[in-house]
């Protein structure tokens, strides 16, 4: 399927990386501050980061899901993908805000957690973020490289470096201000790029190709009722729906931005970043649809998208869709790099600095190069964060899907006690270590053996047992020596 040339395709990536750096380098010079590089000084502006909250969200999942779901599963599986996408963030915004009148300066939820019950929970918490990262930034690589490599040819291998070194380059010196203002213009980017799309490809395609691809490839999938539609339901719509509604519960980079907006606009922005999102996996949609309706047979149906490009739009559209999915994928990559930053140099220096062994340790030669501040630790976490999902992306066999729904399920063991904390229920601390063990022990397990061997009821109980295990065990163990965040 190669369609450029390996000179074309890193000439883009070329074209790209020098975009972002004069973007950077025309941000105002800031003193490179704990604040400022891991919060942006507690004062982003919202509209900015409204975009970046956008193209967080726009990880490969967005990018390449909607399009494969569409053209495999007609409406049913867009539904159970764009719905609970777009009502995620719409639900945060409400649990965001309160959390930020709780934390006004706050750095991470991990570390409220630590501070209201031990350090035991907070290495709970710490465990599934880094988790959670190493295997998102995964994600991105992998999408990236598949396309790249099929479009251009470029190796595989390196594509992952390439995707991982380039937004590395421009985060590690400026922090998440620099992913911010990067962002607000790649999302910016892509919603022009598709809203020029689709005009394209109606033009190019007939009317009906459309409508007869809403029932997907095999035309089975209209409605969400059914036999079809049901069993899509428990194996695509459930787990992702649960997926995704823990996703911004569980994950850094939402709290991160939390944290760095402008207090008195948190609510405001992550609104506004659910419908600047939308706009992403929708308009991927159609392009399923189109592909679908034509009766196009797509051997990897992760490039669905890449193939209504081809098929349905001129030459020239492929090279903004190549840098469209450039920054897509690099937009959360950023994130990633800035969130283990912001973990590592709060968190785990705040940890080493309260450990019974720190004097010894800071006398230690590690010691002093290490502890040349905070900034040092949150740098060498990125990269060590890259190197890690460089490795899990090169795994032979490894699919997007895949990926997206194991560390969606991951999400899930501390979306629960997450949301109690915020809204100050009671929570015993021994409850709360042994619900988020048993659900990532238990829960993750038996709904990757279900995904491995499709098994739609095992899919199902993996999925409630991971989020419900951690919730109902925090509330329910210990009871009388619970307590309440807000007390």
């Amino acid at each position: 399927m190669q369609v450029l040339s390996q000179f074309t395709g890193l000439l883009l990536i070329a074209i790209y990386f020098a975009a972002m750096i004069g973007i950077v380098l025309l941000l105002r010079k800031r003193q490179q501050t704990k604040a400022e590089y891991l919060a942006a000084g507690h004062m982003a502006p919202w509209i900015a980061t409204a975009f970046s909250m956008a193209a967080t969200w726009v990880w490969a999942p967005s990018m390449f899901t909607a399009a494969e779901e569409a053209y495999k599963h007609g409406f049913a599986g867009v539904f159970w993908f764009v719905v609970p996408n777009v009502l995620t963030l719409i639900l945060f915004a409400f649990y965001a805000n309160k959390m930020r009148s709780l934390r006004p300066n706050g750095w991470t939820f991990s570390d409220y957690i630590r501070e209201k019950y031990s350090k035991r929970t907070h290495t709970a918490y710490l465990v599934e973020s880094f988790g959670l990262q190493i295997c998102s930034m995964a994600v991105q690589l992998l999408a990236g490289a598949t396309i790249f490599h099929k479009i251009t040819g470029l190796p595989f291998f390196w594509t992952t470096v390439i995707l991982a070194v380039v937004p590395l380059a421009y985060t590690f010196f400026t922090g998440i201000r620099s992913s911010i203002a990067t962002d607000f213009v790649k999302m910016g980017f892509i919603v022009v790029v598709l809203l020029l799309g689709l005009p394209i490809m109606l033009n190019n395609t007939p009317a009906h190709c459309l409508f007869d691809g809403l029932g997907g490839i095999t035309g089975d999938y209209r409605s969400l009722g059914g036999s079809t539609g049901w069993n899509l339901f428990l194996t695509f719509g459930l787990p992702t729906t649960i997926g995704l509604l823990s996703g911004t519960f569980g994950d850094q980079m939402f709290w991160q931005r939390t944290f760095a907006v402008r207090p008195d606009k948190v609510k405001q922005t992550m609104i506004a970043a659910a419908f600047i999102f939308a706009v992403v996996p929708i308009s991927l949609s159609l392009f399923g649809f189109f592909v679908a309706g034509s009766g196009i047979e797509v051997a990897d149906t992760q490039l669905t998208n890449v193939t209504a490009v081809l098929n349905f739009t001129p030459r020239w559209f492929l090279y903004l869709f190549f840098l469209l999915i450039l920054s897509g994928l690099i937009s959360t990559v950023d994130s990633i790099l800035c969130a283990v930053s912001s973990v590592a140099g709060h968190d785990v220096m705040e940890r080493i600095k309260s450990s019974k062994g720190f004097p010894m340790f800071i006398e230690s030669a590690f010691g002093k190069w290490l502890f040349g501040g905070e900034l040092r630790l949150a740098r060498l976490t990125m990269v060590a964060t890259l190197i890690l999902a460089i490795a899990i992306a090169n795994i032979p066999g490894i699919t997007i899907t895949y990926l997206f729904l194991l560390y969606g399920t991951l999400r899930s063991s501390v979306m629960l006690p997450t949301i109690f904390a915020i809204k100050g229920y009671k929570m015993s601390e021994k409850g709360l270590f042994w619900g988020i063990v048993a659900s990532l022990a238990i829960g993750l397990p038996v709904f990757a053996i279900g995904k491995l061997g499709g098994n739609a009821a095992i899919i199902v109980t993996g999925s409630l047992l991971t989020i419900l295990l951690s919730g109902i065990m925090s509330r329910t163990i210990d009871r009388e020596h619970a307590i309440a965040t807000h007390e």
